[in-house]
């Protein structure tokens, strides 16, 4: 008896990690699917890669599901900053309540994640890498401290990788 409940609780928590695998892919699917146009767009106008720019949505977003996409628009997480002077919200991330910018839609949450890229001195290298580069770009990106997680770089390309993003880039 031991071993059918022992079997069954195996069996029942790999289905459920299936069907958390399902969920997951497709709601990052969504994702990509809604915001590909958008990513290319700025791609176009800035030249960061569009399979960054999605990379960075879904990992920063949990392919918008986190809190922060969902009541401030922020799929990027970026803070408030010194010279942000738009609406704010307050979010536990490294920090408890932590200043974190808010946009009315997503598609300005898009553009100010260009904007912010294209503007700050520490991003400037990355602006050398090609567009089709998405490695250097996750690893820039990373060494440029865009964010805390040392596997950052490690996540996007994982991303770019499993969704085949690259070739929005071309």
């Amino acid at each position: 008896m031991k071993k059918i409940l022992i079997s069954f609780s195996i069996l029942f928590a790999s289905q459920s990690g299936f069907t958390q695998s399902i969920v997951n892919t497709s709601l990052e699917l969504s994702y990509i699917v809604r915001y590909k146009a958008l990513a290319i767009l700025e791609m176009k106008i800035f030249r960061i890669p569009a399979s960054i720019i999605l990379a960075q949505g879904l990992v920063e977003s949990g392919a918008g599901t986190s809190e922060l996409a969902i009541k401030a628009n922020n799929h990027f997480g970026i803070k408030c900053k010194e010279d942000w002077f738009g609406e704010t919200y307050l979010h536990t991330d490294d920090l408890k309540d932590e200043c974190f910018r808010k946009y009315p839609s997503t598609s300005e949450s898009f553009r100010d994640h260009s904007v912010f890229l294209a503007q700050r001195k520490r991003y400037d290298f990355l602006f050398v890498y090609s567009i089709t580069d998405y490695k250097s770009w996750a690893k820039g990106l990373s060494a440029a401290k865009y964010a805390t997680d040392i596997n950052y770089a490690k996540k996007l390309v994982a991303m770019i990788e499993l969704y085949n993003l690259s070739v929005l880039d071309k």
